[in-house]
């Protein structure tokens, strides 16, 4: 697949995964045996990532992605992102807030043959908690 095409497909999964709340696009867009790198190994990403989408659509029902920025190379796709949305709904023990968040991602996905078969994430998910009252999480030791 072209860059350009690559850089769709990643888009695709953003919008219609996490915007519109189709978890079943990641059936089309993710490989079988596909790998999230922040997860246990044998996580099943595909699984995961609906999981992910529904626990984030409960949480905040008008969920947003905004892709700020799309870099393709070769088989890597790379994106710059923020999520918006407004805490209607239980996240993680958490009762809602009503509080809006908006939360940095990054994102760098391998594309292979048409499917995304691993995902390097990193977003910041201490910012989340503080937007909605959380406590600060504890440091882990690099």
């Amino acid at each position: 697949m072209s860059a350009s095409e690559n850089k769709r497909l990643v888009l695709k999964g953003f919008e219609e995964g996490f915007n519109k709340g189709d978890a079943s696009v990641f059936d089309e867009i993710v490989a079988e045996k596909s790998i999230d790198h922040q997860e246990a190994p044998d996580t099943d990403y595909r699984e995961h990532i609906k999981d992910v989408v529904r626990m984030l659509r409960t949480a905040f029902p008008d969920l947003h992605f905004e892709v700020h920025d799309v870099i393709a190379e070769g088989d890597l796709v790379a994106c710059r992102s923020t999520m918006t949305g407004t805490h209607l709904g239980p996240l993680m023990g958490l009762e809602p807030t009503g509080k809006p968040i908006s939360v940095a991602h990054m994102h760098f996905m391998r594309i292979v043959e048409g499917q995304n078969t691993d995902l390097w994430h990193v977003w910041d998910f201490a910012g989340l908690l503080r937007q909605v009252g959380a406590s600060d999480p504890t440091p882990v030791p690099a």
